[in-house]
């Protein structure tokens, strides 16, 4: 898969078939609309890619505006970008969202970017989909432009889950109320966090649990409290596949204040420092809690990676 993260790409990634978001999360509703993308690519004999932006155009305006925002990504550009990958894209264009492209009329965006800059053969939208300035442009106006400029379009219908529309937005709404296979059910996947493990204050080897932990900064937090997670080491010597227990929230036993995840991978002793995880969250077990001393805070933990064990073995 390649990535470009510019406005300008070479000769032979032009004439692309390409699906068009912001792709957080590449839920169900995403992935249908790449699978008629992808029919249309092979069709074609063209490229499939996605064209996405970065950052997320809410994330600009509301910098622009100095409002405050709580983290909202469900995924970062390269657990997005790695997800992707997985359902066999060949290009992702990641669109850098500036104050000049915000300015682009729905028109404009059309011709300047869709069918001059990327010369675009084919463009697979959700019926949903809003674009250029002041979100004026529509499914309906982007039919129009692309008869005009000569380039496919295909819209495609919505997709629901338990009568309820497969959404980023209710996938949050599901990790909020620590509903984690709710929020499978709609994104054909375990919901994952994925970073570069940190050094930290290493208690959890001190208790006997040593812990890889990962920032989950500009994400919006799932609901605080320990899960049984699948871990992907995607990087370095011990890559593979695990089973764990993670505790994410601010720790305040130990008065922390800054959201963090913490993994226990079961089984393991190697040294993740640097290297890149993936932790999917599968089952929800308990909230975050304060004890009153050690000796409870490890027994609880026995406790939960039991529970944790039991879970996963039966997926």
């Amino acid at each position: 898969m390649k990535r470009f993260q510019t406005s300008n790409i070479p000769d032979n990634a032009r004439g692309a078939t390409v699906a068009i978001g912001n792709f957080d999360g590449v839920h169900l509703g995403h992935q249908a609309v790449i699978d008629v993308a992808r029919a249309q690519a092979i069709k074609t004999k063209s490229p499939l890619g996605i064209l996405t932006f970065e950052p997320h155009p809410r994330s600009f305006f509301t910098k622009k505006f100095n409002k405050d925002l709580a983290p909202f990504r469900l995924l970062n550009a390269d657990a997005r970008a790695h997800r992707l990958e997985k359902l066999g894209i060949d290009l992702v264009l990641e669109l850098p969202f500036n104050e000049e492209l915000s300015e682009l009329s729905d028109w404009e965006f059309s011709k300047q970017i869709l069918n001059d800059g990327f010369g675009l053969s084919h463009v697979v939208v959700g019926a949903d989909f809003c674009f250029g300035n002041g979100r004026l442009g529509t499914a309906a106006s982007l039919s129009e432009h692309a008869a005009t400029l000569g380039f496919g379009l295909t819209i495609t219908d919505l997709k629901n889950h338990d009568a309820q529309v497969i959404s980023s937005t209710n996938i949050r709404k599901a990790l909020s109320a620590a509903d984690p296979r709710r929020a499978a059910a709609m994104l054909g996947h375990w919901h994952r966090l994925e970073g570069a493990v940190e050094h930290g204050e290493k208690r959890g080897r001190e208790l006997g649990y040593p812990t890889a932990n990962i920032s989950i900064d500009g994400l919006q937090p799932p609901a605080f409290g320990v899960y049984a997670v699948l871990v992907d080491v995607l990087t370095g010597p011990d890559a593979g596949s695990y089973h764990g227990a993670t505790s994410i929230g601010v720790r305040p036993m130990f008065g922390e204040n800054r959201p963090n995840c913490e993994t226990f991978i079961f089984d393991f002793c190697g040294d993740l420092y640097g290297e890149t995880i993936s932790v999917g969250l599968v089952s929800y077990l308990r909230g975050e809690e304060t004890f009153h001393g050690l000796d409870a805070l490890i027994t609880q933990m026995d406790a939960d990676c039991i529970r944790a064990r039991n879970i996963l073995k039966s997926l």
